[in-house]
């Protein structure tokens, strides 16, 4: 059984609709997955229609921008409760400072290369949370970069003189939101050094004092050493292990199922989700 539980759509920075995102998992062989849009759930309710068409489970979740330390921190949740008024004003919060951040960035390399705001927001479907990865595709538009690999890799990495840096939760506060809204909270790609700077085991172990319920061990991100290193974490604190694509759709080179969660973790996630229910039968993955 294939079941991957990261993936986006073009409700924030992915290249597939919501529907879209569930007919390329069901032509990916998947039987169950989770969008996880950034900071929004406004592709919920069309991925829940199509998973329902397709016969295929969907869990309903978000990826939450955190900061400590000067760190970020991708926090997901899944099965919140998507009106619960603190975390919806949290998530609403971070679309904003990503979308002035977006902005002052594309304003930045705008001086040195041939991008305005403009050509950034012509990247974003209608309603998207905005985000760095729109500034990377205006990049590419242009001409600058060949694909966002190599924008991340280069003027939009953690560093560069373009990238400006946002105010987000603290990732134990957002855990503390995430279960106060019925949701299960699983830090994302916690070791992805490639990516830039990761917290260290003090953070991970304050945030399983808060309520983190899993960890994703299995990402591409990760090396054998990390994932070694994670499970064993996992293990000895009880948590659930998620393996996962992280999917964007064209936007990145992940593929889906690339990574699978076992369905006993799967089960072990969903029964700690009050806020709000799975698309689909739970009866498919019995």
């Amino acid at each position: 059984m294939l079941v991957d539980l990261h993936t986006h759509s073009t409700a924030s920075d992915g290249t597939d609709s919501p529907a879209g995102l569930v007919v390329a998992a069901v032509e990916a062989g998947l039987q169950a997955l989770a969008i996880t849009d950034h900071d929004t759930t406004a592709g919920w309710a069309r991925a829940g229609e199509q998973a329902e068409m397709s016969g295929v489970l969907l869990v309903p979740g978000a990826e939450v921008s955190c900061r400590v330390r000067g760190v970020t921190v991708h926090l997901l949740s899944y099965l919140h409760d998507p009106d619960e008024p603190v975390l919806s004003q949290t998530l609403a919060a971070s679309r904003d400072i990503r979308l002035s951040r977006a902005r002052t960035m594309a304003e930045l390399l705008g001086r040195d290369f041939p991008i305005t705001w403009e050509d950034v927001l012509a990247q974003a479907a209608q309603g998207a949370t905005v985000g760095r990865p729109h500034v990377a595709d205006a990049l590419v538009a242009a001409g600058v970069v060949a694909d966002r690999d190599e924008a991340f890799a280069g003027l939009l990495a953690d560093g560069s003189p373009y990238v400006v840096h946002h105010g987000a939760p603290h990732p134990v506060v957002a855990v503390q939101r995430v279960r106060a809204a019925g949701g299960v909270p699983v830090i994302a790609h916690a070791l992805a050094a490639a990516r830039g700077k990761v917290v260290g085991e003090e953070v991970l172990e304050e945030m399983v004092a808060a309520g983190l319920a899993g960890v994703e061990v299995d990402h591409r991100d990760h090396t054998e050493a990390d994932r070694a290193w994670l499970r064993g974490f996992a293990r000895s604190h009880d948590l659930v292990m998620t393996g996962s694509s992280d999917y964007h759709g064209t936007g990145k080179q992940n593929r889906l199922a690339e990574n699978s969660t076992t369905p006993d973790h799967l089960h072990r996630l969903l029964a700690q989700g009050s806020g709000t229910r799975p698309f689909g039968e739970l009866g498919a993955l019995a």
